[in-house]
């Protein structure tokens, strides 16, 4: 079935819900409302509907208008099997120690690599995305020397596959935790299929907002957003050891330097910087 999104932008978060919020009402209701901050600083956010019947532009219009939002830019996407294309376009990644992959490329997975789990359908965090990737080798980085984490969490885990690679190679239960529910859901369905759900606990919570989540950890993962990592800025620096590590990515390039700034303050130092594309991932450590 085709769906045709309706997209726009506007300044403030408030307006941005209150427009969400209206076009949950409209007569041709739409099957999803998305409302994004649009992380570069600017203070706008995008808003985003979509629907299975072409939308009533003059509604659109109207609506844009009262909220002060650009005209919406409306788009039609052709019908698409979304999982037989990511299982066409996803090819094994490999990242030093670690080998991501597919339940369609099991006969692909070498004999001398750590080999990770996460189905076609599961896809968000694959380790495709340059900051997925850049993690992966900051951390095969990290565990080649003589470091082993005794206590590792990984906020906002999407698919799990960065404390599943900790699980993998080390013998310490993993802590992860999703403010999403169904990112929880997903983790918890990749550890099932990697049987490491006795390994790895899957906890939903903000940020460290959970009992379980108050530390101390020696090594910290945390592929968000600039915005979040800044915020949990003081909340993960508290909670990782003294000579701990943190390996945080979802950082635009031009946006390293600001990140790097905060964490300094917060008593951590850069040990590496990964550039992949336009994403930099920083690994960090805790001074003594």
């Amino acid at each position: 079935m085709p769906t045709w999104t309706a997209l726009t932008t506007l300044m403030g978060k408030p307006d941005a819900e209150r427009l969400g919020a209206t076009l949950e009402e409209l007569d041709e209701t739409p099957t999803g409302v998305g409302v994004f901050e649009v992380e570069d600083g600017s203070g706008l956010w995008e808003v985003g509907a979509y629907f299975t019947h072409p939308p009533d532009d003059m509604a659109l219009m109207l609506l844009a208008t009262a909220f002060g939002a650009k005209p919406f830019q409306v788009s039609q996407l052709p019908e698409t099997d979304w999982v037989a294309h990511v299982r066409r376009e996803l090819a094994p990644v490999e990242a030093g120690r670690f080998f991501v992959y597919g339940g369609h490329d099991a006969d692909k997975v070498p004999a001398d690599k750590y080999p990770l789990l996460i189905e076609a359908a599961m896809a968000f965090g694959t380790g495709h995305h340059g900051t997925t990737l850049g993690c992966l080798r900051a951390f095969d980085r990290l565990a080649d020397t003589d470091f082993v984490a005794q206590r590792a969490v990984d906020i906002g885990c999407g698919t799990a596959v960065l404390a599943m690679g900790a699980a993998a190679i080390w013998p310490a239960p993993v802590l992860a935790s999703d403010i999403d529910a169904q990112a929880v859901e997903v983790a918890e369905a990749n550890l099932a299929a990697n049987t490491m759900s006795d390994r790895v606990t899957v906890l939903e919570a903000a940020g460290f907002d959970h009992a379980g989540l108050a530390g101390p950890f020696d090594l910290i993962f945390a592929n968000i957003l600039k915005g979040p990592l800044i915020a949990l800025a003081p909340d993960l620096s508290e909670r990782l050891d003294k000579g701990g590590y943190a390996i945080l990515s979802g950082i635009l390039n031009e946006q390293a330097n600001a990140v790097v700034e905060v964490y300094t303050q917060c008593g951590n130092s850069v040990v590496h910087r990964d550039v992949i594309g336009d994403w930099t991932t920083l690994t960090l450590q805790k001074k003594p």
